[in-house]
């Protein structure tokens, strides 16, 4: 394999351990979920505690990522066939972006080992600079319009209207308020930003070495 082929799938690599991660954490960053139930006031909105809250977020966080747990089972919300088979299309998307976590470590980690044999640090300059140039844009766009990126997300993951919750018949919905989404996506966002602004002033200064 050239070196602008091993560049090529090393940059590659490497963005996509940097998404993948930044979902993961995101998707762990318990605090969010908190910081919406007490901004929205829902313990009183809901008719429920804080900690049955909490409790009904947990089921819902080992659901999604433990594999030996098969049925989605909340202790203080009914659920529909259609709200069960939306998480289970999360679930599996997780499992994706674990996967793709996995897979890219060990790329980015020959990828990095690689460059530095090869003293050739410097080519990461441009990719992360380019990089740092696209979570700004999309940030822009969430301000303006949140609502129609949300339906879009929506739209290029799922293939039907599954995620659609009907409070009747899903209320766990009331639960999961947008604006808790919202705040995921603003952290997701800033995660990759953060990333890719490190990493180019890391290449930066290792290729001046």
């Amino acid at each position: 394999m050239t070196a602008k082929f091993k560049d090529f799938f090393g940059i590659i690599s490497l963005i996509l351990l940097i998404v993948s991660a930044a979902i993961a954490l995101t998707i762990w960053c318990i605090p969010l979920y908190q910081i919406t139930v007490e901004q929205q006031n829902l313990p009183e909105r809901l008719g429920l505690s804080y900690d049955q809250l909490m409790d009904n977020y947990y089921v819902l966080l080992r659901y999604l990522h433990f594999p030996w747990i098969q049925e989605l089972n909340f202790p203080d919300f009914s659920s529909s066939e259609s709200g069960l088979f939306h998480f289970y299309e999360v679930k599996r998307l997780f499992y994706l972006n674990y996967a793709v976590l996995f897979i890219t470590l060990v790329g980015s980690f020959f990828y990095l080992k690689f460059l530095k044999q090869t003293k050739r640090i410097w080519i990461l300059i441009k990719p992360f600079f380019i990089a740092c140039l696209i979570p700004p844009i999309l940030l822009m766009l969430l301000a303006v319009s949140f609502d129609q990126m949300f339906v879009l997300f929506h739209q290029l993951f799922f293939n039907n209207d599954a995620w659609l919750f009907d409070p009747a018949t899903d209320p766990i919905i009331n639960a999961l308020p947008q604006d808790f989404f919202m705040y995921c996506f603003i952290f997701f966002f800033i995660l990759i930003e953060s990333s890719f602004i490190i990493g180019y002033q890391i290449s930066k200064r290792l290729s001046f070495k």
